[in-house]
């Protein structure tokens, strides 16, 4: 049965890898453009392995998108912006990272012995998502405010204003989507792990 159990974990973490990967590759899959708004879903992926398999592999799962951020910033730039936010690792990594801890352990330890799964599913996926956001911005703001905000074309004094309404602009709906999505993925994962 343990070997059984390893076999799933180590298919769903190539599987989950994958789609990271394909994610961060192919337009529109890890970005919903509306309108002038481009809503991130790749950190769902991340959340539902940290739901699955545990914080320590949601972990993984995010510096895998991580990684993949860093080394893009450097070789291929998905904006022009990303080489002056994603080239510093606590940028572009650690968010990624503390995304699968996050909802990993709200989830197991936190949530799951007192609301029901889904609703545990959903506020671990609010969270987590929210954590990318919060993180990611800060750091912005302090390690590359001054960088960011001459890019932008803003005084350094307007940027706590802008990114923070880059979180109710982006982050609060990237949040509300991971909240949604989350447990319809992680629901049938969960049971499919039970067997």
């Amino acid at each position: 049965m343990q070997k059984q159990n390893k076999t799933y974990r180590l298919a769903l973490l190539g599987m989950l890898t994958a789609i990271i990967i394909i994610q961060t590759f192919i337009p529109f899959l890890g970005y919903i453009p509306i309108g002038l708004l481009s809503i991130t879903i790749i950190q769902i992926t991340v959340i539902i392995a940290a739901i699955v398999l545990g914080p320590r592999d949601g972990a993984i799962i995010g510096g895998v998108w991580g990684m993949i951020t860093f080394i893009r910033a450097f070789t291929f730039p998905t904006s022009a912006l990303a080489p002056i936010i994603f080239t510093n690792p606590l940028i572009s990594v650690f968010p990624r990272v503390m995304i699968g801890i996050v909802a990993g352990l709200l989830f197991y330890k936190v949530l799951r012995n007192k609301v029901s799964d889904t609703v545990a599913m959903s506020i671990s996926g609010v969270l987590g998502s929210l954590t990318n956001t919060i993180l990611v911005l800060g750091f912005v703001y302090l390690f590359v405010r001054e960088p960011y905000a001459n890019f932008i074309n803003i005084n350094v004094e307007e940027l706590l204003p802008a990114l923070l309404a880059i979180v109710g602009t982006n982050g609060v709906p990237e949040a509300i989507l991971s909240g949604i999505i989350t447990p319809i993925i992680a629901k049938p994962l969960m049971k499919i792990r039970k067997r």
